[in-house]
């Protein structure tokens, strides 16, 4: 592990997400911890972020969600600082965290995503038109992650209240077309597409609440799918991964509606490292561990 130097863990931040990515990076930290690497928290919230520098720190662990960790921000500054980074680029994580730019990579390539439209705060939007064109729409702000600020709408009227929600924290909200089905994700380690898994909740959809709040939700790994379903929707996965320039780990979230068709929802790059998170989830469905996994994603960085 004397390979791996001085890491820091980066964990925390100012996103809405700061709560989960505390989670996550101490989860982090605590396995690699225990794997004998060097290693130890940094919130770029409480530090300034030239002291990773000033502190001698060989690589970086990125586990900030959302806005400042995800969108390509920090990876940015790690690259001016010369240090190494587990995960995505600059481009591939900001492409991969704006939902509106992702959707439109997706229909450019003639990858399977729902219809959409998008509605800028600035510009005004016609509820009734987007209802009447789409019928049960969800909403969803184009750069939050962890589903802050998503919610459905049927009516005109919940549309109007869903966007102006959602325009709390976007400027611009990607309105897409309800789809009636299954959820489902693929975690990616390198190149490789890891066992599918299903999310099943009865809230309707795997929500903020239904991912870290609640207890109800049920998780199936590997999803009951056939074999040709399985690879289709894994081979979906690696495409849209490396479409929007992602690389190292992540996940790709999909649904399938009820004539078996699948549609990617969206690519991402720094998902939940808890033990119980759907990556951990996935790779310990092959047999790697969870202080296995932090090392794999580390070693990347070499």
């Amino acid at each position: 592990m004397k390979q791996f130097g001085k890491v820091a863990v980066l964990l925390g931040g100012t996103s809405a997400e700061r709560e989960v990515s505390l989670n996550s990076g101490n989860a982090v930290l605590n396995a690699l911890i225990a794997a004998g690497v060097d290693a130890f928290a940094f919130d770029p919230a409480e530090r300034a972020l030239s002291e990773l520098k000033a502190s001698g720190v060989d690589r970086v662990f990125i586990a900030l969600h959302g806005r400042g960790g995800e969108d390509g921000t920090i990876q940015g500054a790690l690259e001016f600082m010369g240090i190494p980074y587990t995960g995505s680029g600059v481009l591939g994580s900001a492409l991969a965290m704006d939902k509106i730019r992702c959707k439109q990579l997706f229909q450019s390539a003639q990858l399977s995503t729902a219809a959409f439209a998008v509605v800028d705060a600035k510009a005004g939007f016609d509820a009734a038109n987007i209802i009447n064109e789409f019928g049960k729409v969800m909403v969803k702000p184009s750069h939050e992650g962890s589903s802050i600020g998503m919610a459905q709408a049927e009516t005109a009227e919940q549309l109007t209240d869903a966007l102006n929600n959602a325009f709390k924290y976007d400027d611009q909200v990607l309105v897409e077309q309800w789809i009636t089905g299954r959820e489902f994700t693929v975690a990616m380690l390198g190149n490789e597409a890891l066992p599918v898994i299903e999310m099943v909740t009865p809230r309707g959809f795997y929500d903020y609440e239904a991912k870290y709040k609640v207890n109800s939700t049920e998780y199936h790994c590997p999803a009951a799918l056939s074999d040709a379903h399985t690879q289709q929707l894994q081979i979906m996965a690696t495409h849209a991964f490396a479409l929007v320039g992602a690389q190292g780990w992540g996940r790709v979230d999909a649904m399938q509606d009820e004539n078996g068709q699948f549609y990617l929802l969206e690519v991402n790059t720094v998902p939940g490292m808890t033990e119980k998170s759907l990556v951990p989830m996935a790779a310990k469905a092959v047999g790697v561990t969870f202080e296995q996994l932090v090392v794999r994603i580390l070693e990347q960085t070499l």
